[in-house]
């Protein structure tokens, strides 16, 4: 990919890295890339796995790797109150695209109540945010994907589900597909089979495996979704 113009076109190991045999290098995923390296494609990139499989770890690392604040916003927020995020963006090396934008966002979903503190003490002279506080989790959700998800750059999305009901779910994914269509690429983790349906997009699924590509209707997390609306029984007489 020569001329690809997309922010981020691979994602290897630094030089001088040494793969370790402890975390996070120990993760299959982790040690994929810095081994291999991973090339992103353009548009949207979702990241499948269980808990513990990697996917947001590499998710925030590529972000901090970006330049973007480990604990969420724009790559021109700096917002740090306390250090939770991993070694490994020292350990990582993107090479950009030709030309592409430097502008990114970081959205994680577990410090945005820390975001929205920042926004309310770092008001923007562009725009006027409402008093993110005051609203439910979800409208908070909805209101920053309204007002920061306009521009080509970069997007790494950690769990965006989280707060999202069904139809707020279904209202991100076309705020995904509007962002591939201007050009702007996206790397999100998520459990949401919604999330993840977008048509086009790329599907990685990490596990023990490391990573590999798949179709959405052979993802395991689709396939146990839908047994399980099919006959909720068959799976909770097990534990209830």
């Amino acid at each position: 990919m020569p001329f690809a113009a997309h922010p981020v076109r691979r994602v290897a190991a630094a030089e001088g890295t040494i793969v370790s045999g402890s975390w996070p290098h120990s993760i299959p995923a982790v040690r994929q890339i810095l081994t291999t390296g991973l090339n992103l494609p353009p548009g949207v990139t979702f990241l499948i796995g269980e808990n513990g499989a990697g996917k947001c770890t590499l998710v925030e690392a590529i972000a901090i790797a970006f330049g973007m604040s480990p604990e969420g916003g724009s790559t021109g927020a700096r917002l740090t109150t306390r250090a939770s995020e991993s070694p490994l963006p020292r350990d990582l090396v993107l090479t950009r695209g030709a030309g592409a934008p430097h502008w990114g966002f970081f959205l994680r979903a577990e410090t945005m109540h820390g975001y929205y503190t920042y926004l309310e003490q770092n008001p923007s002279p562009y725009r006027e945010d409402p008093r993110f506080h005051e609203l439910s989790h979800g409208e908070g959700f909805l209101e920053v994907l309204r007002s920061r998800f306009d521009s080509p750059g970069l997007y790494c999305l950690d769990e965006p589900e989280s707060a999202l009901s069904f139809s707020s779910s279904l209202a991100l994914v076309g705020v995904l597909n509007e962002l591939a269509t201007g050009g702007a690429q996206v790397i999100c983790a998520t459990h949401s089979p919604i999330v993840c349906s977008l048509p086009g997009a790329t599907i990685l699924e990490i596990g023990d495996w490391g990573i590999r590509e798949k179709s959405w209707r052979d993802l395991e997390i689709v396939q146990n979704w839908q047994a399980y609306l099919e006959a909720p029984e068959r799976y909770l007489r097990h534990i209830l």
